[in-house]
């Protein structure tokens, strides 16, 4: 059965409104839907271990010695930290099961470089990381620390080039009392108050 049209000018000016708007909303949330699924899909493609063609793979052999498929020949764990360093995409698979070992690889980085002559985590700083394993707060606190790494990191990029100019020193002084030291001592303050919330804080 054909559905009456609104008779009056009014009515008709009503229903042309209602439509409008519900046609808006479904817009809005078709939307929204497609972006969670395209960031899911991005999340669920990075944590599977799919890579663009641009990424290096580096082969990893029960030897232990680390092969460069885009060079063709054997490379060490410092060549790999300077593929960090140039943010340069790869990945690191074992050469007989294709297990990603990217993980384990920089963490060796990690334990090399603490274990030189200025290692960048205190005791009590690790002492908590390692309390927060197996805790309910686990994923909230990887999350927490991931969003304030890549803040800092983009904060940093930002002031080198706005001093690239700047002698050590000076640069010294401007990363402890510029907005730089203003925007550390706001995240050792929130870290401090979260690690209190769930008893962990020494």
């Amino acid at each position: 059965m054909t559905p009456k049209k609104p008779s009056t000018p009014a009515a008709r000016k009503t229903v042309s409104k209602v439509t409008t708007k519900a046609t808006t909303k479904a817009t809005a949330a078709a939307t929204e839907q497609a972006q969670t699924v395209d960031q899911a899909s991005a999340a669920t493609a990075t944590h599977s271990g799919v890579f663009n063609k641009n990424t290096r793979v580096i082969k990893k052999y029960p030897n232990r010695r680390l092969y460069d498929t885009t060079t063709s020949s054997y490379i060490t764990l410092a060549d790999i930290k300077t593929l960090v360093m140039k943010n340069a995409p790869f990945v690191v698979r074992d050469a007989k099961t294709d297990e990603d070992l990217t993980r384990s690889m920089l963490l060796q980085i990690i334990l090399e470089a603490e274990a030189g002559g200025a290692p960048m985590f205190t005791e009590a700083v690790l002492a908590n990381i390692i309390r927060f394993y197996g805790h309910a707060m686990q994923g909230f606190v990887g999350n927490y620390l991931e969003k304030n790494m890549q803040t800092f990191t983009d904060l940093q990029a930002n002031m080198s080039k706005q001093s690239a100019d700047l002698t050590p020193e000076a640069w010294t002084k401007f990363m402890q009392q510029g907005v730089m030291g203003s925007y550390m001592q706001q995240m050792q303050k929130q870290t401090e108050q979260m690690l209190g919330m769930f008893g962990l804080k020494k």
